[in-house]
């Protein structure tokens, strides 16, 4: 059970006498009301933030507009990041009062602290996610869901064990254009779902700004090198790209539980999500927007694809950058449901697209079409025909600060992050083993395939262990 200090005592108290509009059913609009006034300070959340790459600052951002929100520590393995981080929050309140840490353990340990915001690699994703949920924080964390499947099932059984609240970064279920599509899906005005396509970003994107200073550095070779795919160990490249970690950086624990690697630029900060060893390439990164969108329309939040057919185009597996380029999964879902989840594909749109028997409808950022012309005029699915209400939440990081208050699921829960993301390991499994993968649902388990189910962990590096 959640660890209960009398501060989480007092502040539990306050909720109980703040009425019942938090407490509405899942599929109700609930954990959405927040407090009219500003709080007293026994009544903010404190939290600490915990990565400050490319999520991190933005989502630490959000929580400091929230006057019932206190961010009180910050921790980072770059001291530059750190600093930056630090400085942010002390300027955002006008004082010197945030702490400062280079081990995650150790914001952990703090009594004080409510809450964490999680922005870390996704190779550090588990342990930092289940060392949270064993000291009673509740957790704001990013996706996907964790870098493997078994991973992924350690968090659900730490945030279940520890009964604490998750929001995973998924915040597309926070506005309304998915919502209604999502909703115009469970309504049945498409029909019967027969087909379902997911289509995310192909190829890799230079986040950190790093690949023009490596290919200057590697344009005094013979051969010409135009991208770190071409860049592979036992080359001259290579050579060239290997140097010594900067001082700010640890990058020893950085590698953490994963293999150590020589350090390169190239594929740390942001861009470690175009190496396997450390992230899951743009179909990893995009799986829990998308997919998630997709199951929210068909219910599937607590199901998934019995088969995953899955082909791509990769890189050498040495290379900088080795995640997959180019794919195309077809899976197959109960009710006779199949689902397409492509990258690179021009056929398949980026967004989430339902097709039904009687109608279709696509969502994505910005973008909203369907086969039936009014529906595009609708901010939200009129009540007559919303008969079906999704839960609604309009502000993602006030979901999850009101349902820490009422203890109510947020919008999107560890559990729903986790089905959301299965089908994007599984479509990689069934690419890098080149077969049809059957899954077992309920068991959560590959069918018939000891190779492939292998995939579905990996080997820690000493001491780290899967929880």
């Amino acid at each position: 059970m959640k660890k209960t200090s009398s501060r989480n005592i007092s502040r539990r108290r306050f909720i109980g006498t703040a009425g019942t509009a938090l407490a509405l059913p899942l599929i109700l609009p609930g954990c959405a009301a927040g407090l009219t006034r500003r709080p007293q300070p026994s009544n903010r959340i404190t939290l600490g933030v915990v990565g400050w790459g490319m999520q991190g600052p933005g989502n630490t951002k959000s929580f400091l507009y929230e006057d019932d929100c206190q961010v009180v520590a910050a921790c980072d393995l770059d001291h530059e990041h750190l600093q930056h981080a630090v400085d942010t929050i002390n300027d955002h309140y006008h004082n010197k009062d945030c702490a400062a840490y280079h081990d995650y353990r150790e914001i952990m340990a703090r009594d004080d602290i409510d809450a964490v915001m999680l922005a870390v690699p996704d190779h550090w994703h588990e342990l930092v996610a289940t060392e949270a949920a064993r000291h009673g924080k509740d957790v704001y964390g990013e996706k996907p869901l964790a870098h493997t499947i078994a991973e992924q099932q350690a968090i659900v059984r730490a945030v279940q064990a520890h009964n604490i609240v998750w929001q995973t970064g998924s915040w597309q279920r926070s506005v309304s254009t998915f919502r209604k599509a999502a909703e115009i899906v469970r309504n049945g005005l498409i029909g019967k779902v027969t087909h379902v396509e997911v289509g995310l970003p192909a190829g890799h994107h230079d986040f950190a700004d790093t690949e023009p200073a490596l290919l200057k550095k590697l344009a005094s070779l013979p051969e010409k090198v135009n991208s770190p795919v071409e860049v592979v160990p036992g080359t001259p490249a290579w050579n060239l790209a290997v140097t010594p970690p900067p001082p700010e950086l640890d990058y020893e624990l950085w590698i953490g539980p994963a293999k150590m690697e020589p350090y390169i630029e190239s594929r740390v900060h942001m861009n470690w999500r175009w190496n396997y060893n450390t992230g899951g390439g743009q179909l990893l990164d995009w799986i829990g927007h998308h997919c998630d969108i997709a199951h929210w329309g068909l219910g599937f939040d607590r199901s998934g694809p019995s088969e995953i057919d899955g082909h791509g185009d990769f890189p050498p597996a040495g290379a900088i950058w080795n995640t997959c380029t180019k794919y195309r999964i077809e899976l197959k879902y109960p009710q006779d449901i199949t689902m397409t989840i492509a990258g690179g594909y021009p056929d398949i749109s980026e967004g989430t697209k339902w097709i039904g028997t009687e109608g279709w409808v696509w969502v994505n950022r910005g973008g909203f079409e369907g086969s039936n012309p009014e529906w595009k005029r609708y901010k939200d699915l009129p009540e007559n025909l919303r008969k079906v209400r999704l839960y609604s939440s309009r502000n993602h990081i006030r979901n999850f600060l009101d349902c820490v208050k009422s203890r109510q699921p947020t919008i999107a829960p560890a559990e729903t992050a986790h089905h959301s993301a299965i089908p994007g390991h599984l479509g990689l499994i069934s690419m890098l083993t080149g077969r049809k993968i059957r899954w077992n649902v309920e068991q959560e388990e590959i069918v018939g395939d000891p190779e492939a189910s292998k995939l579905l962990t990996r080997e820690y590096r000493a001491p780290w262990k899967l929880s």
